[in-house]
């Protein structure tokens, strides 16, 4: 009998200790079911870059439709839970286009934070090349055409007025459909040295014409020196179209 009962206490010894482990463990196992999950992380980083790019584009006058995809995160990433709402901030790069990396992260109890990468695509009409195009062509209206194209991949800039590519002349062939940057294009002369041109000068009230001779090429908007025939003097004068130039008094 004596031995039964020492059983028995043993046993509900063992029993209460068993208890007493378990009761320990259920806040432990709660704590970790609080956790921040991938899910978390990404609809994060969706409304804040949201939010970014809307401001982007208000602040640079541009319009545009976009696409925000975030990168897939590891399913077993957890991190502690977060007892405030979660901070964003882009790390890079400085503008809400192309590839971007954004920080997010927890400024409670728990501080922690992780970079997630994500693209935003921004889709913009830029001009194109309508057909091939050698070296050294100038652009006219039915060598070029507007087209949607993602800016973010277009690196070497773009140009998104069908004005800034016409009349300039080609510094490197093009094919169809290419999408025509900066770098293509040069202002291709609309008056050459020893060209007769019109010399205007004065203001609203009072205009002044007179012959003249350029001294130099250049392209509609640019000084050239040029001689006024009437007097001989050489003057400095704007490029205002083929065979004008403009004295700004």
């Amino acid at each position: 009998m004596i031995l039964i009962t020492t059983v028995f206490r043993r046993l509900r010894g063992l029993g209460l200790a068993l208890a007493t482990t378990a009761a320990l463990q259920i806040p432990a196992v709660a704590g970790a079911a609080a956790q921040t999950l991938p899910e978390h992380l990404i609809g994060a980083t969706e409304a804040f870059l949201e939010e970014q790019v809307a401001n982007y584009l208000q602040r640079a006058s541009i319009g545009g439709r976009y696409e925000i995809q975030v990168n897939r995160l590891d399913s077993r990433l957890r991190m502690p839970a977060c007892d405030q709402p979660l901070v964003a901030s882009l790390e890079s790069p400085a503008q809400p286009v192309g590839r971007v990396t954004v920080r997010v992260g927890c400024q409670g109890s728990s501080t922690w934070s992780l970079f997630v990468p994500a693209q935003v695509r921004l889709f913009r009409q830029v001009v194109v090349a309508q057909r091939p195009l050698a070296r050294g062509a100038i652009l006219e209206a039915q060598d070029i055409d507007w087209r949607e194209r993602d800016v973010g991949t277009l690196t070497q800039g773009y140009l998104t007025e069908p004005e800034q590519a016409l009349g300039s002349k080609l510094t490197r062939p093009v094919s169809i459909d290419q999408v025509l940057t900066p770098n293509h294009l040069e202002r291709a002369p609309v008056v050459r040295k020893g060209d007769h041109v019109v010399i205007s000068a004065g203001g609203a009230a009072l205009s002044v014409r007179m012959p003249g001779e350029a001294l130099q090429e250049g392209a509609i908007g640019e000084q050239v020196r040029v001689r006024n025939l009437s007097s001989q003097r050489i003057i400095k004068a704007r490029i205002s179209g083929p065979g004008q130039v403009v004295v700004d008094l």
